[in-house]
């Protein structure tokens, strides 16, 4: 007999079964979340010692941010200390998700990170679904110009405090997604119809608490997809799993997809 449905549990049979799933699978759709990032350095939010035990998120919002000038400088000063800094680079979990690719399995990536790693572990951008917006590009708000972060972050760097348009002088906003701002509907949209249109759902580093992008596992569900989760922590959703896969999801996906291909 396999291993019970939803027991947390990393050990071989476990392992195995979530092989077998993927080996079986034509249409993989991975949904991650900040635990594949921060396996790159890039700090959490929400976990004890995250960004907002050191900063008080009603500070910002999309709201806050549109409000004043000084709101403005804030919101750039804390992404530049703790997003800026950074020179992330994609860990084993995103080389196994790009693996799936080139295998012609990956349908594609739902994630609620905004690093833009999976697209740099060589991922197509077109079949990365980003629900939380980007760190790599700033926008205006005003004439729509889209600046390349590293520009942006040079700017910064050099003592401008409140980036400006400098096609319009209008403000800039980096093209993620604030407290109090919609997700991309587009890009939802998308999202929400692959996960509906998938065989295998793989939760990779999520607890699942966020919504609406939680919902996504529970709409493959329902279509008769199956369930992977490999997190750290448990999930309201892993009873309704195959297989759940307890640990760091660089270590788990590296080992599944290298087995799943015969490497």
């Amino acid at each position: 007999m396999g291993p019970v449905a939803g027991v947390r549990v990393m050990n071989a049979a476990a392992m195995e079964k979530a092989v077998q799933l993927v080996r079986q699978a034509r249409r993989i759709v991975v949904f991650t979340g900040a635990g594949v990032s921060t396996e790159s350095g890039i700090p959490d939010f929400r976990s004890p010692g995250g960004i907002w035990s050191r900063y008080d998120p009603e500070e910002f919002t999309y709201s806050r941010f549109m409000s004043s000038e000084e709101a403005r400088r804030q919101h750039w000063q804390m992404l530049k200390e703790i997003f800026l800094a950074y020179q992330a680079e994609p860990n084993p979990a995103h080389h196994a998700i790009a693996e799936l690719d080139r295998r012609g399995q990956l349908d594609c990536v739902i994630t609620q990170n905004v690093d833009g790693l999976h697209q740099k572990a060589g991922v197509p951008e077109e079949k990365v679904f980003e629900l939380h917006g980007t760190m790599r590009w700033a926008y205006c708000l005003a004439c729509g110009r889209r600046y390349p972060m590293e520009e942006v972050s040079a700017w910064l760097s050099r003592g401008i405090e409140v980036p400006e348009c400098t096609s319009c002088g209008g403000t800039l906003k980096p093209a993620v997604v604030f407290f109090g701002e919609s997700l991309p509907a587009l890009v939802l949209a998308e999202a929400t119809r692959r996960a509906q249109a998938c065989d295998l759902f793989l939760v990779a580093g999520s607890s699942l608490v966020v919504y609406p992008a939680a919902y996504l596992p529970e709409y493959a569900l329902r279509s008769g997809a199956k369930l992977i989760i490999v997190n750290l922590t448990a999930t309201h959703l892993d009873v309704r799993a195959e297989v759940v896969l307890s640990g760091r999801a660089g270590e788990i996906l590296d080992q599944l997809v290298r087995k799943a291909v015969g490497a």
